[in-house]
């Protein structure tokens, strides 16, 4: 009876041990409290736990966690309402603050969220608020940081995920942009319009350019032709006057040559034409000579 007495309460013993071993997890941490006062924060690895006398008061998560709150209600510098929910990245960097620095720690940063939220956005205007994001995540974050480095928290990030100004001024803010839109979309066409004129007056410019060097160069040529026509017949005139006066010809030849002249002269539209004395004497000779070809026939 000893012996199973005996090896009952070494198995006792046994099992109480193997029940007090604990193995800490990578980015985890255990605050252990020792007879109700704060004792250690166990680390990764084995750890082996007094029995009835030490206690695990907290398992901590070392990773950044992540904390989407529900809308709140504020109110703009120009007496706006609006609902705005935020988003903070926060990190535990100290287990033992954390477990004994505040109570409810969740509840406590969603409470300063709202608060600093408040203060922050009752500073600014409708538009400035809608347009200053990143600046108000900046100063919330460093508000927030500072506020919980007492409770062994450091907020990382903080975001604001929505903001929700009332039904009528969105509406507005709707009207305004289609407005906006409209008034960008009628300059792009007037742009539009004003370019395509001035590719058509700059079209018509060129073609009128190129038309006057055409019409240029058309009475260029024509002039040239002329010119070279004129120059030809004075040129065979010449010519003509040259071989005339090496020829040396007699008053016979001159006389004949006045005759086709006066032909060539009467044939014009002239009324009236005065013919020399010479001619006019070779013009008898000649009807004489007719008349006595007529009788010897």
């Amino acid at each position: 009876m000893e012996l199973v007495a005996i090896g009952i309460l070494v198995l006792l013993i046994l099992i109480l041990i193997i029940c007090n071993i604990h193995v800490v997890q990578q980015s985890r941490a255990y605050v252990v409290e020792r007879l109700g006062a704060f004792s250690a924060v166990w680390g990764t690895g084995l750890h082996l736990k007094l029995p009835f006398i030490e206690r695990i008061a907290k398992k901590v998560s070392l990773k950044e966690q992540v904390a989407d709150f529900e809308p709140q209600p504020v109110i703009t510098k120009d007496n706006v309402t609006m609902q705005i929910d935020t988003v903070i990245y926060f990190q535990i960097t100290d287990p033992k603050l954390y477990t004994y620095g505040v109570e409810r720690p969740m509840s406590a940063i969603e409470n300063l969220t709202a608060t600093t939220l408040r203060n922050i956005i009752g500073e600014m205007e409708l538009d400035q608020s809608l347009t200053s994001r990143d600046i108000i995540n900046a100063k919330m974050r460093a508000i927030l940081d500072e506020a919980t480095d007492p409770w062994g928290i450091k907020v990382n990030r903080v975001e604001l995920k929505n903001i929700l100004p009332p039904k009528e001024i969105q509406n507005a803010m709707e009207k305004q942009m289609k407005a906006e839109r409209e008034r960008r979309e009628s300059i792009l066409q007037a742009e539009g319009q004003k370019a395509s004129q001035i590719l058509i007056a700059e079209g018509e410019k060129q073609s009128a350019i190129l038309r006057a060097d055409a019409a240029k160069q058309t009475a260029i040529l024509e002039a040239e032709g002329r010119a070279e026509a004129i120059l030809a017949v004075q040129r065979a005139q010449a010519d003509a006057l040259k071989l005339l006066n090496e020829a040396a010809p007699s008053d016979s030849v001159l006389r004949l040559k006045a005759l086709e002249a006066f032909e060539k002269a009467a044939d014009g539209q002239a009324t009236k034409i005065i013919i020399p004395s010479e001619i006019q004497g070779m013009a008898g000779l000649a009807a004489s000579a007719a008349e006595l070809i007529k009788e010897s026939k």
